[in-house]
């Protein structure tokens, strides 16, 4: 059985994040790992808490942690495991990746604002900093199916073997159909020839599902992969993060984590 993280602060966000992988996964015959991470705010440190009331406090925690993945288990007739950490989130969510095997992470996105376009979140940082599969849940989505998928990606580049995998996976946990989607320039045109050898790739890998390829000539990429969003009412977006070296990445904005704060659908993202 597939397993996903869900990780929670129980937050308005990753309550809505949580009960959408709750539904997804009674769907998808998958087991949640519910993950949460406290650390001992500053005040009580400094109040001088006995070592007592410190393990009270924890036990407090571990308790809620273990209250709502019961209810959670409950109302939806799914798996669910609880995992209580403490330390720093982007040590300890990897660690509990490994230890569970797990095939996903799930995390809420919070609504778009001039400071997250500066400074980030939590979830558009970790798509930048992990390696793992996460999914990316916008506030305002409720779950309600995968049937259609935009698979936005760069032909031309090619697409590693197993991220082609992953996606056909997912089709398949859900009975989805697969858009593939490139948005080209007319520099790509002169690359006819290594993208017709990338699409026999994908064929060859996508035996078995439902899918289609779809090229549009524009250079507007994060406007084009929108405008096909609507048209195809997908369901799920997924992409595949590009690694810059430094100085590249000081003057660019990654496109994955753009689409990650302004989507109103989830976003999955399949680091290589």
């Amino acid at each position: 059985m597939k397993k996903i993280i869900v990780a929670t602060d129980f937050s308005v966000e990753a309550d809505n994040a949580m009960h959408y992988a709750a539904t997804a996964a009674s769907d998808g015959k998958y087991e949640v790992i519910l993950f949460t991470l406290q650390n001992i705010s500053i005040h009580a440190l400094n109040s001088r808490i006995s070592p007592e009331g410190l393990d009270q406090l924890l036990k407090k925690y571990q308790e809620k942690l273990n209250i709502v993945s019961a209810k959670l288990s409950a109302d939806y007739g799914i798996k669910v495991s609880p995992y209580f950490a403490m330390g720093d989130f982007y040590e300890e969510l990897p660690k509990c990746y490994e230890e569970h095997n797990a095939d996903m992470v799930v995390l809420g996105m919070a609504q778009k604002s001039f400071e997250q376009d500066l400074l980030g979140n939590t979830t558009t940082q970790s798509l930048h900093r992990f390696k793992f599969p996460i999914l990316a849940i916008p506030l305002s989505v409720k779950y309600k199916g995968i049937k259609n998928i935009l698979f936005a990606c760069d032909i031309v580049r090619g697409v590693h073997k197993e991220v082609l995998e992953s996606v056909k996976s997912i089709s398949q946990d859900f009975g989805a159909n697969v858009e593939v989607f490139h948005v080209s320039n007319k520099v790509a045109e002169l690359k006819q020839e290594q993208i017709n050898n990338h699409l026999k790739e994908i064929k060859q890998e996508f035996k078995g599902i439902s899918y289609q390829y779809k090229n549009v000539q524009s250079n507007e990429i994060l406007k084009a992969i929108n405008i096909e969003m609507q048209s195809i009412q997908a369901d799920l977006l997924i992409m595949v993060p590009y690694r810059y070296g430094f100085w590249a990445s000081l003057i660019h904005k990654s496109r994955t984590r753009v689409m990650a704060s302004s989507n109103n659908i989830p976003l999955l993202s399949l680091p290589l």
